[in-house]
């Protein structure tokens, strides 16, 4: 086990001691009236965090849960562009075409971007029901301008926005009103700083009149169905009643700090981490001007070597991931994590390369 504030995955990102033991309360029934109490507390916290007006879902699974959600209620008979610019913005992709959908991949360099006048070309071409995409890619680090690429989306009535942002929402300014994002989704496991088991959603009215309209969209991941679950403060499923709790007092912990401060924490965090790089020679994967705050993607000739020699040191730092696995190793500086802890995270780091 490591000790407290040496845990820098990016994902599942290091869950502090009083949010764990949050989870050790009673059972209670799903269907009475404490179920409902609990569930009207997160919806209130959930919508904050997410900056939306919009019923929030909470659904007991992996945020791929919801990505295959989005897919099944968001795209019909029609195709679906697919923006892929790393392993899960390609995962979207891949649960696309697993779900039978005419599926279009434009893919471009991991640690770059799309360039949001190439999707206005592509979209003005050919009619989709669907964009996807990677807000914060966790396999590069790479930020999309997502309030660019919304605009764009909405120049095309009838294609939707589906959104990834896993290492976005709790972390990254994100504001899916003003924005206009058909659907966004996260998993508790990242910048919310909660125990993986959890994802989270939050759909436009077009994305619900979409999905009501898709009558094979399956029963888990039905959106109408979780939808007016919402609205009942309960679950159509048995819910991870333990994960709840946590979740209560986690929103408690990330309200009280305000959802600005934490987005203004983790710029803070992550200019910290760039700056050691670039005074250590080093480089990042994710082009200038595009680059989370929450997960610094850094290029490395040796990776497996610092991340084993941080491991025999107490520290946990990402390996990298899929094909650019062997030239980098990757930093989370998200959820709870504080300056104080990157810097003696760095300062080991340091020793190590």
């Amino acid at each position: 086990m490591t000790p407290q504030g040496t845990f820098f995955l990016p994902g599942p990102t290091e869950v502090s001691p009083d949010v764990l033991a949050a989870q050790t309360r009673p059972m209670i029934g799903h269907r009475g009236a404490a179920i409902q109490t609990l569930m009207a507390n997160i919806a209130t916290g959930m919508r904050a965090v997410f900056q939306t007006e919009r019923p929030v879902i909470v659904s007991t699974s992996s945020a791929s849960g919801l990505m295959e959600g989005a897919i099944r209620n968001g795209v019909g008979t029609g195709p679906v562009l697919c923006l892929v610019n790393g392993a899960f913005s390609g995962r979207f992709a891949t649960i696309a075409k697993a779900c039978g959908k005419d599926t279009e991949i434009w893919e471009v360099g991991w640690g770059t971007t799309h360039s949001v006048d190439e999707l206005a070309r592509r979209l003005s071409e050919r009619r989709y029901d669907a964009v996807t995409l990677s807000q914060s890619e966790t396999s590069t680090g790479a930020l999309h301008d997502l309030e660019r690429v919304a605009a764009v989306v909405a120049e095309h009535p009838g294609t939707l926005l589906l959104v990834d942002s896993v290492t976005g929402i709790g972390g990254v300014e994100t504001r899916p009103d003003d924005w206009g994002i058909d659907f966004i989704l996260t998993g508790s496991q990242k910048a919310l700083a909660l125990p993986p088991g959890l994802a989270f959603g939050a759909a436009s009215e077009a994305m619900m009149e979409r999905a009501a309209s898709i009558p094979d969209r399956g029963w888990y991941f039905d959106l109408v169905k979780l939808a007016e679950g919402v609205g009942k403060n309960q679950t159509p499923a048995t819910p991870a009643i333990s994960l709840l709790y946590s979740l209560e007092y986690q929103l408690e912990r990330i309200l009280a700090e305000g959802i600005e401060a934490r987005w203004k924490r983790h710029l803070q965090m992550q200019a910290r981490v760039l700056e050691w790089v670039e005074d250590a020679g080093l480089d990042v994967l994710a082009v200038e001007g595009h680059r989370s705050p929450t997960v610094t993607c850094v290029v490395h000739p040796e990776p497996g070597r610092v991340v084993g020699a941080m491991a025999e040191r107490g520290w946990v730092i990402g390996a990298g991931y899929g094909q650019v696995s062997d030239r980098t190793f990757r930093i989370g500086h998200m959820g709870d994590h504080t300056l104080e802890e990157v810097d003696a995270l760095l300062a080991v780091i340091g020793e190590v390369i």
